[in-house]
Formats: structure tokens, C-alpha cells, sequence
């Protein structure tokens, strides 16, 4: 029985989007990665649809999907995997979104949707506290809460007092839409940057709920704004030459979580993962698998890669599989800075795999490295590219690829497979 490590590097692939300056390559052609290439040599390559053709997925419905789950099938939003994530526990008839502090210009103008991603952690709580203390909703009987998970992240959970609540309701954020249940990402430029209203979905089958809530939604939104233009936070933050974070966005709403079979039961290994970002960390939590604790990434990438690479052999003993999820890649693609997105494939080739498959016995291990979606630097955000991915280890024969990069895996034995389809491969692979 061979052990799984099964490695994600979240928004690797650039597509069919070169990069002028990388002299018309994407970042991961021009990466200098040895242990990457020599695992593509010692195995096989392919492409992945992490969710299906002609999809942008966002990242919490590609996991999903990645880990062997139907998402069309189970996927109720990721509102509800954020809370979980955060210990807000919600009931069905709940209401729950991914929100961003953001910084608004003027009327419904989106100035920066990250708050110029320099937004504490410590800010980020303070605000949430003021909101939760000074906004008072009352458009239809309710509570709510709005938690801040990392940095300018948080969830927002609104609870009907008397009654249940939809979560088929549009976003206020404009950069991410629906594709029936599923959360899309917009190709920047397609869209408007403004504060869009919340209203029912088309497929609403509850329009009343719906209604409701996005009244809810929409007051909510309002007063917030109102609060955080007079945060003493903010405005220490315009004195100190920061974008102050005066606006919440909200996306991909949910009113009940979804029931994923547990991964042991499912493929009868016992995982563990190691995951950065509150959405990776519900669906962990859904599925079963031990988190495995990790210090939040710092500005220090090579101790932090370091750090992981560690922390994955030590680890690797105690379980059949591991789930690593490394967010690296997809923040300088969302920036579109593609020497950055370089430099830290780059780093996390030098820093965390190389030492760690230096430590292992590839005839005694799976090892899988592919992304959850691309992020071409270009588009700076997700694109419907299928992500490169190669499997090596546990007596695999080469195909003869020479890199790793995401034209050349196009070419590779694997051929182009979906994202459901992965880890039962793996497993597979891993039993024989």
C-alpha cells in the first residue's frame, strides 16, 4: 500500500495567457523548477477541468470537486464552508457569504477589492466588531454576525428570526457570478467595477426567502458602509497613506451546508491536510480529514516553504494520504505580476519540494502536484484554462515528458481528465 501526497498550488496555471514580460511565456514556462521537471521526467503529465469545460471555478467548488465530489451534486455555496471554517455554525434556512473588505471611491465605485491587501488581521477584527455592535437590521426579523477569518477576509451569517432564509441570491461583489449553483468568476474588464444590488436569483425556488434576504443583504451593505466611514480604524489608515477599508463585499451565498460522505469511507484512507485559507479549511472539516496545524503564511516565503516542507515529512508517516494547499501561486496572479508569480513557483519548488522528495521513497509514494484553477496573471483572474498536472512515484512508467509547464502537459499520457476523476486515480494508483 503506497502513501498519497497529493500537492495543490493554487491558481499555477497561466493557460493560453503568455506574459510579455517573461519574453511571451506564462510564469511557470519561464520558472526555473528542477524538482517539478524531474518528477514530470520520472512520471506522467496531463491537463485537468478542475470543475468542467468552459467553467472559471472559484477555488472552493474546484476543491470540491478535486477531492472526488460531484459538485454539481453537493455544492450549496461558499458562504457556508467559510462560516464553518470561522465557528459559525449554520443551520438550514441560514444565510451565509464570503465577504471582503474592500475600499469604495466615489458612489458605487469599487476603488480596490482587497483594501490594497494590507489590511490586518487585527484591523479586519476591530471593524467586524464595530459592525456587529452599531448596525441594527430591520427590514425583516433578523440577526446577524460578520466574522473576519485572515486578513481582509471574513463571513457575514444573517439569521431569520421567524423565518428561513434563501441563499439563491445575486452578489454584491461584481467580480464573481453563478453558473446555475456554482460560483464563476468574471473575466476582468466583462464587468462593471461597482457595488452591484442583491437580488433573487433566477432559479429561486423560494422567492419570498429570497426577496427577503436581499433586502437583508442590501440594508446590510448600506450601513456598514455608514460605519466604517467613521471607524477610527480608517481613519488612521488615510493618515498613514493606506486605502481604508470602508465597504463589504459579498459573495456566493448559502443557506445550508453541504453533506459531503467522509473521505475515509469514501476511498477508505485516512488523510490529512495542510490548508492556509478558511474555505479549504471547511471542506476539511466536511470531509473528515485531520487539519494539521500551520502558522499563517508570512512575507518570509522561504521559511514558510521551508516551514511546510518540514512539517509534510513529519507528518506523512501518520496518515495513508496528505492534502497540501499551497495559496502561493494565485495572489500575484490575481495582481497581475507575473515576475512575482515567478519568483515564488520559483521558491516553492527550491524551498518546499526538493527537500521534501529528497526525504521520501518515490516507489512507496504517489505524489501528485497539480493547481485548483489557473489564474492567468494576464486576465488576473480565473480563467476556464485547465490546470497542469503530473503523477509520479509508485512504479508509474515515464511518458517521456521533458518539464512541467502547462503546454507541455497538454501533450502528456494522462490527456485531458476532469476534477472528480483525480483522486480516485490516485487511490487507484496508490492500491496496486
Amino acid at each position: 500500500m503506497k502513501k498519497i501526497l497529493y500537492i495543490v498550488l493554487d491558481g499555477l496555471g497561466d493557460g493560453k495567457y503568455p506574459c510579455k514580460e517573461l519574453d511571451n511565456r506564462t510564469p511557470l514556462e519561464a520558472a526555473s523548477t528542477p524538482t517539478m521537471d524531474m518528477l514530470a521526467k520520472e512520471g506522467q503529465t496531463g491537463v485537468m477541468y478542475t470543475v468542467g469545460k468552459d467553467i472559471a471555478p472559484e477555488s472552493d467548488v474546484a476543491v470540491i470537486s478535486i477531492l472526488g465530489y460531484d459538485a454539481m451534486k453537493y455544492y450549496t455555496g461558499r458562504g457556508p464552508l467559510e462560516a464553518l471554517a470561522a465557528g459559525i455554525k449554520i443551520s438550514d434556512g441560514d444565510l451565509a457569504f464570503r465577504a471582503n473588505f474592500a475600499t469604495r471611491g466615489s458612489g458605487r465605485a469599487i476603488k480596490d477589492r482587497r483594501v490594497g491587501r494590507n489590511l490586518s488581521t487585527e484591523e479586519a477584527a476591530q471593524l467586524c466588531k464595530e459592525i456587529n455592535k452599531k448596525v441594527k437590521l430591520t427590514s425583516a426579523p433578523s440577526t446577524f454576525q460578520l466574522k473576519n477569518t485572515l486578513e481582509y477576509r471574513a463571513v457575514l451569517a444573517i439569521r431569520g428570526v421567524k423565518k428561513k432564509l434563501s441563499g439563491y441570491v445575486t452578489n454584491t461583489d461584481p467580480a464573481y457570478t453563478k453558473h446555475g449553483v456554482l460560483g464563476v468568476a468574471r473575466k476582468t474588464g466583462s464587468f462593471e467595477n461597482v457595488v452591484e444590488y442583491c437580488a433573487p436569483a433566477k432559479d429561486c425556488p423560494d422567492i419570498e426567502a429570497a426577496y427577503r434576504s436581499a433586502l437583508l443583504v442590501n440594508e446590510f451593505t448600506l450601513k456598514s458602509c455608514e460605519v466604517l466611514d467613521q471607524s477610527e480604524i480608517n481613519k488612521e489608515r488615510i493618515k498613514k497613506g493606506f486605502l481604508p477599508a470602508n465597504l463589504v463585499l459579498l459573495r456566493d451565498a448559502g443557506d445550508r451546508l453541504p453533506k459531503l460522505p467522509a473521505m475515509k469511507s469514501k476511498f477508505k484512507k485516512n488523510f490529512g491536510c495542510f490548508v492556509e485559507m478558511p474555505t479549504e479549511e471547511g471542506i476539511a472539516l466536511l470531509t473528515g480529514m485531520k487539519i494539521i496545524p500551520l502558522p499563517p503564511p508570512t512575507q518570509d516565503l522561504e521559511k514558510d516553504y521551508t516551514l511546510r516542507s518540514e512539517m509534510t515529512i513529519k507528518h506523512m508517516k501518520k496518515y495513508d494520504g496528505l492534502y497540501i494547499h499551497i495559496k502561493g501561486p494565485d495572489v500575484p496572479g490575481h495582481d497581475g505580476d507575473a515576475l512575482k508569480k515567478k519568483m515564488v513557483i520559483e521558491t516553492i519548488d527550491q524551498y518546499y519540494l526538493a527537500p521534501l522528495i529528497n526525504h521520501i521513497d518515490l516507489d512507496k509514494t504517489i505524489v501528485a502536484i497539480t493547481a485548483d484553477h489557473s489564474t492567468p496573471c494576464k486576465l488576473k483572474s480565473h480563467s476556464d484554462d485547465p490546470v497542469p498536472l503530473l503523477i509520479c512515484g509508485g512504479g508509474i512508467k515515464p511518458d517521456n515528458t521533458k518539464s512541467f509547464s502547462e503546454k507541455v502537459c497538454s501533450t502528456g499520457k494522462i490527456g485531458k481528465i476532469l476534477g472528480v476523476q483525480l483522486l480516485p486515480l490516485l487511490v487507484k494508483y496508490a492500491n496496486k
